[in-house]
């Protein structure tokens, strides 16, 4: 195999100019896939990582038989969600582990009355990574101790036509499904970019929202953000082992529409890299049926001297896979330094924050994220793509007969 492969790797700089091009074409393809992976990577921890934030964190924990009635968000209590906190707090990925009360209620005034999700949110702990907290365009955000206070969505506001320092009614039911009514004084107005949340989700205080409702001391769930998406499997465990008995579920779960939008565009992506991948095949494949022709004699020679098709097929084989070989380590050697460079300095996006809903969720700069898996997987398919483009020529030079070869001109 040693002598074969020496062989190979003559013949593949017998014409340098055109095996740096191939291997370039193929290195710079696979490159721009690593570096997309990378800024795909980035765009999903800066848009999906803030929605998932927005919609529910990453990880939510209720109590044992809360999915049944998850769509009437019923106030089912967590016995002893000071547990479920300290065991997640105690995970090296996780950001906050935080206390809420969420259920369902009306906001009346005026304009009309709406429906509304109302969110009761340890405060402290939620500015850390609420986008609501981060983007309060009026006013200000809940403090821990606000009685009668709440903040409500930019959405909601205009359709009602309310501004800081306005008071509106929200009505919700108790624990007991008693109807609790309290007017409410709007202390702050969030913008997040999102209408469809800003005009059905309004938040109040923790100690609000139990006093209101009945709850006093208890939660309805735990919510559990974490650094970056991807990470929730290994949470989940920790908090099963140690804290049984709850229902834990991840945002892929409670958010189906974004785990189908992220899936989606990955299986656009693999399609859209293996045309691109085989486009540069083709190359190979070119450069591997030109070497037939121009080295037909050699195989006439070759084979004379004992050397059997199979073997033939082998070396051309080899040439083909050395090639690719040398596209891949280019390809990863580029996109990595390209990616690693990007995940420092990022890319502006500021001014494409408008273009829509999701893009609204970005902060302002987009940080390119190395993907090691994915470099590995270019690189693999790199590999197979240039093996399967040497094929046919090979097989073509191990079906030359010896003297007829050797009598090519």
């Amino acid at each position: 195999m040693i002598l074969f492969l020496r062989l190979a790797w003559r013949n593949v700089w017998r014409q340098r100019r055109r095996t740096l091009i191939i291997a370039l074409g193929m290195g710079v393809t696979m490159a721009l896939l690593v570096l997309y992976d990378g800024l795909i990577a980035g765009f999903e921890q800066a848009i999906y990582g803030n929605a998932i934030q927005l919609l529910g964190g990453n990880i939510q924990v209720h109590a044992d038989g809360y999915g049944e009635k998850a769509g009437r968000k019923p106030l089912l209590p967590i016995a002893d969600p000071d547990r479920i906190v300290q065991v997640a707090e105690a995970q090296p990925n996780v950001v906050v582990a935080a206390k809420r009360i969420v259920t369902g209620g009306l906001v009346t005034n005026r304009e009309g009355a709406f429906s509304v999700s109302i969110i009761g949110v340890e405060t402290d702990k939620e500015m850390l990574v609420s986008p609501v907290a981060q983007n309060i365009s009026a006013g200000r955000y809940l403090n821990a101790d606000d009685g009668d206070m709440i903040v409500i969505g930019q959405g909601l506001a205009t359709a009602m036509e309310l501004e800081v320092g306005d008071r509106i009614t929200m009505v919700g039911n108790s624990k007991h499904e008693q109807t609790r009514q309290r007017t409410m004084t709007v202390v702050g107005i969030y913008d997040v970019g999102v209408p469809s949340v800003e005009k059905s989700t309004i938040y109040v205080s923790l100690a609000e929202a139990q006093n209101l409702f009945g709850l006093d001391g208890q939660v309805t769930e735990v919510v559990i953000a974490l650094e970056q998406i991807g990470q929730e499997a290994g949470v989940m465990n920790a908090i099963n082992r140690a804290a049984p008995g709850y229902e834990v579920e991840s945002w892929e779960t409670s958010i189906p529409d974004l785990k189908q939008t992220m899936e989606m565009k990955t299986s656009v992506m693999g399609v859209f890299g293996v045309v691109m991948l085989g486009i540069a095949a083709i190359g190979i494949l070119n450069l591997l049926m030109m070497a037939v022709f121009e080295r037909t004699r050699e195989i006439g020679i070759i084979g004379a001297l004992g050397l059997k098709p199979r073997q033939i097929t082998l070396l051309f084989l080899l040439e083909g896979i050395l090639i690719g070989m040398m596209g891949a380590a280019l390809g990863a050697l580029l996109g990595t330094v390209v990616n690693m460079a990007l995940g420092y300095y990022g890319i502006d996006y500021s001014a494409f924050a408008d273009l829509t809903e999701y893009t609204a969720l970005i902060s302002g700069r987009i940080y390119s994220q190395l993907v090691p898996m994915k470099v590995f997987q270019h690189a693999l398919t790199v590999a197979v793509i240039a093996a399967l483009a040497a094929l046919y020529p090979a097989l073509e030079a191990s079906r030359r007969e010896p003297a007829e070869a050797l009598h090519y001109v």
